[in-house]
């Protein structure tokens, strides 16, 4: 790869084409510069693949080496294999445990030819921009490991309180109220206790996907601490809109089974919510308040039983007394 950019140019100073490929490979790298993250890379990427190749089909993917997974960045037209005949990918090395792949199709076998031919080109290209890629994805983990919680890719609490207020302080018209959602898995200690951590995360991981499928793209999702969740409700005040969602995720949670053995065995928990409204207007309350309040609910709600979901603001003072 090295000696592709140095044969490169070395060759451009009598040859008008591959001069011409040695400018676009800088403008390339000059626009990378100016990415604002890693999925606007994958996009400068594609457009400079598009303009100089003809390549319609693109994936830019992080590949994580210790969890043996693939996270899609940027897709652009038809889905494809790496072990397909017209396809070609490049892997660029961060030396942590995410590596990013760039997978491209050719169009047609006559395509294929010419990309062949001209691979050279593009590789050299790849190897050049490579410690751009590089820091981009280590700038990635670097935000997320301080936004993002570690298992279920949620935002941590510290996160979503921060973007709320701004919010807030920017919206204050529009956000009147806000409910604040906690959910909570019945028994979570036992799932520990009888299997391992591994299925704990994966029940968490689970849930975490049921709440994003009955939430708009507005409301937030925080995990706060061992099994239980924060949403932030943006797209709505409306308690029986509020009612409706947590009875959806406690409907739909109970239905998802998690793979305990290599035999077929399966769990399935229940989940309860409780809730509190925030009144951006009233300086007597504050968020971290109003979330302990939507928490003394999700316990009111487990006192109940499993499935069970409670609106703080259905809490008499006797209730509370007795709760402490």
């Amino acid at each position: 790869m090295k000696n592709n950019i140095l044969e490169l140019i070395k060759s451009s100073a009598n040859n008008e084409k591959d001069f011409k490929s040695l400018e676009n490979i800088y403008k390339l790298y000059d626009q990378l510069q100016y990415s604002s993250n890693i999925k606007q890379m994958g996009e400068d990427i594609y457009l400079w693949l598009h303009t100089n190749f003809n390549i319609d089909n693109v994936t830019f993917s992080l590949f994580d080496i210790e969890r043996n997974s693939r996270e899609n960045i940027f897709i652009e037209g038809e889905e494809f294999y790496l072990d397909d005949n017209l396809s070609f990918f490049f892997i660029i090395n961060t030396h942590t445990n995410l590596n990013a792949i760039v997978s491209f199709s050719a169009t047609s076998p006559v395509h294929h030819e010419v990309l062949s031919e001209e691979y050279n080109i593009i590789e050299a290209a790849f190897f050049q921009i490579s410690p751009i890629i590089q820091n981009g994805i280590i700038k990635k983990n670097f935000i997320e490991s301080l936004s993002l919680d570690s298992v279920t890719k949620v935002y941590n609490r510290h996160y979503l309180i921060e973007n709320l207020n701004k919010q807030i302080s920017l919206s204050k018209k529009e956000y009147k109220s806000i409910y604040f959602i906690m959910v909570g898995i019945d028994h979570f200690k036992a799932v520990v206790d009888e299997f391992d951590h591994d299925i704990a995360d994966q029940v968490l991981v689970e849930l975490a996907k049921v709440i994003h499928t009955n939430i708009s793209e507005f409301d937030m999702v925080a995990r706060l601490s061992g099994d239980e969740f924060l949403i932030s409700m943006l797209s709505t005040n409306n308690v029986n809109d509020i009612t409706s969602i947590a009875k959806n995720i406690i409907s739909d949670f109970s239905k998802v089974k998690v793979c305990v053995d290599e035999e077929g065995h399966t769990l399935q928990k229940t989940i309860c919510i409780g809730f509190d409204e925030y009144a951006t207007f009233n300086n007597d309350d504050s968020i971290d308040k109003t979330i302990k309040n939507a928490d003394i609910a999700l316990y009111e709600a487990k006192n109940k039983g499993r499935s069970e979901q409670f609106n703080y603001g259905d809490l008499n003072e006797e209730d509370t007394i007795d709760l402490f």
